[in-house]
């Protein structure tokens, strides 16, 4: 019987990205790992759920980070835990529908430079020479000069380096630290309504208008994202924290998904573990925490251990604004061929409101999310209604409210949209809290806008020697290859405060990451692996990974997880998920018998077959 050891090299709290990405690259270099995780599935934001036939991405899932250049710490991380990944990198960036106009997000920095002249033509050489100095900024500062490290964590030596380099784009770039975006935008534009559009842009990287936003993260995101290209893990965002899980499982690390994380442990006045909800009480000598920074100082440090100065700080940060989502398949013909993977719906110019929604179609890449003749929609804005209140009755009504506004947005992007919905749901904050334990469905954290950005959030290291930070309520703040880079720089401070090596820049690197032509299709996923497991994967990938499944009801043995783990290639965390509750034949086959998808008139998932040969394969 599979025995649970109890005591860490190093605990990770929290088993979104960040956490992951700290956890595989510590386990990569022979620590002795855990991650505690509220949902059954790894990657917080970042993951899928399953109705009928059709996937649909929760949340994080317009990846940036995989390109050869630019700001690429999701390709940097795969490459060092030499684990291979296949992705689909999409043809335009998004387009940002806007007041009329479709504008689209070239690749190329000039031909987008071309294209935003377009809708606002009287500062065309304005456009230009505010893009052709960005570009050169970021060159200078990010590109010819690669570091996957957070501020904090950024040796002087190299930031030396780089400022001898190219000393008068250093000291330009500084000087944005402490300036908002409006004030570096006033410095090129003339006409005052390019800055409602800029502030699209900077809502949809940072949830911050150009007002907040700080001048110093604007320069960045308004090139990297041109320089790096937008992209999606083939087969679905199911794929890129399941390799990060596979690595941590690969290497000895134990994965404690469903089990929230209660308390933090002391003794002797420093961190030593966790209490879990259930009773289990893990330690360990490091310990990375990658949660909210209300949740640290609002449930897990006990008053006890932390100032009263520190507690009330973190209750003056503002978090970005609530969300919703609408997930949805729709007939595809309702879809126009032009349309684009991502595309923000601008309603109204002046200001933020809830008729703004990107709408994300990752089918149109990626035909193996859905039937041939569908596609999922999935849809996120802000809400200002009051959820926090209602009660039951209230609460289904305001759903049902939700999801019908959010349709009619929709609707006047595509014509006949809401008659052509075959399946809807909304994700409210509450909805968002629950599943992520994102504070009042706040799904960026704390805004990265002046006051409380860059080194004024919590760092890489706490007050404590042993215990470390990551994810967005950190300097780096929202997005996934930010979150990934303060996931690094923890694993990194960890790694050098042992005496082991850090990850760092190599240019003769191996790569991973392999590119894939558009689109993908459900018979490309696994085409390069070799049968037997060929087989068992693609039978494993028809699992619905119910949250509440039939098939093996109330029992221990984890069915869903067991094979969400085989689809992915993780073949020696499913056998050690099954390991840890084994189920006889006569069992699976009864498991078998009340798969889903067989009470709906289909074949069930061959759970016999797949975990036979798991078991044999590893004989």
């Amino acid at each position: 019987m599979f025995q649970q050891k109890n005591q860490y090299d190093a605990l990770i709290i929290g088993g979104g990205l960040s956490g992951l990405t700290a956890a595989s690259l510590l386990a990569k270099r022979g620590l002795r790992v855990a991650v505690v995780e509220k949902s059954d599935q790894p990657g917080g934001s970042c993951g899928i759920f399953r109705r009928g036939e059709t996937t649909f991405d929760q949340g994080s899932a317009m990846l940036y980070g995989f390109g050869e250049r630019g700001f690429n710490a999701h390709r940097f991380v795969m490459n060092c835990l030499e684990e291979p990944i296949d992705v689909l990198k999409h043809d335009l960036l998004y387009v940002v529908n806007y007041a009329g106009q479709r504008v689209r997000f070239y690749a190329d920095v000039d031909r987008f430079a071309g294209e935003l002249s377009r809708v606002f033509p009287t500062q065309e050489k304005q456009i230009k020479r505010f893009y052709r100095d960005m570009t050169k900024l970021y060159r200078h500062i990010m590109v010819e000069s690669p570091s996957y490290t957070t501020a904090d964590e950024t040796d002087p030596r190299d930031g030396l380096s780089g400022l001898l380099k190219h000393p008068i784009s250093y000291i330009r770039f500084l000087s944005y630290l402490n300036r908002s975006a409006k004030s570096l935008l006033r410095q090129y534009f003339t006409d005052p309504a390019i800055y409602n559009f800029f502030d699209k842009l900077t809502s949809t990287y940072c949830y911050a208008t150009v007002e907040e936003a700080p001048a110093v993260l604007a320069a960045v995101m308004f090139v990297d994202n041109h320089t790096g290209g937008s992209w999606y893990p083939a087969g679905s965002t199911l794929f890129l924290p399941g390799k990060l899980e596979k690595v941590i499982e690969e290497h000895g690390g134990d994965m404690f998904l469903g089990r929230e994380a209660v308390s933090l442990l002391f003794d002797a006045n420093k961190p030593s573990g966790v209490l879990l909800d259930d009773g289990t009480r893990l330690t360990a000598d490091d310990i990375v925490y990658s949660g909210t920074v209300w949740n640290l100082y609002g449930k897990l440090i006990d008053p006890a251990h932390a100032s009263q100065e520190k507690r009330a700080w973190a209750k003056t940060l503002v978090p970005t604004y609530p969300s919703v989502v609408l997930y949805a398949e729709v007939d595809r013909a309702i879809i126009p061929a032009d349309t684009a993977p991502v595309e923000m719906l601008v309603g109204n110019p002046e200001q933020i409101d809830e008729s703004e929604i990107t709408a994300y179609l990752f089918s149109i890449d990626d035909r193996s999310l859905c039937a041939d003749d569908a596609h999922a929609v999935m849809a996120i804005g802000p809400t200002f209604q009051d959820w926090t209140s209602a009660d039951g009755a209230e609460y289904a009504r305001l759903k049902e409210a939700e999801q019908q506004r959010l349709i009619a947005v929709l609707e006047r992007r595509f014509p006949g949209f809401s008659a052509a919905v075959r399946y809807a749901e909304v994700a409210t904050p509450r909805t968002i809290e629950r599943y992520t334990m994102k504070n009042g469905g706040a799904v960026a954290g704390p805004k990265q806008m002046l006051g409380q950005h860059m080194f004024r959030r919590l760092h890489t290291r706490s007050e404590w020697d042993n215990l470390f930070y990551c994810g967005e309520s950190t300097v780096m703040g929202t997005g996934t290859p930010t979150v990934t880079t303060s996931g690094l720089s923890a694993a990194n401070a960890i790694l050098k405060k042992r005496g082991l090596a850090p990850f760092v820049y190599d240019k003769h690197q191996k790569n991973y990451v392999r590119q894939l032509p558009l689109p993908f299709t459900a018979d490309q996923l696994y085409a390069d692996e070799p049968e037997p497991i060929r087989s068992i994967m693609k039978a494993a990938m028809r699992c619905r990974f119910c949250e509440h499944p039939v098939c093996c009801g109330n029992d221990a043995t984890d069915i869903p997880g067991i094979l969400r783990r085989v689809a992915v290639g993780n073949l020696s965390g499913a056998r050690k998920r099954f390991a840890a509750h084994p189920a006889e034949a006569d069992t699976l086959t009864r498991y078998e018998s009340n798969c889903v998808r067989l009470r709906e008139g289909g074949d069930a998932v061959e759970l016999s077959r797949i975990l036979c040969a798991l078991t044999e394969e590893h004989e």
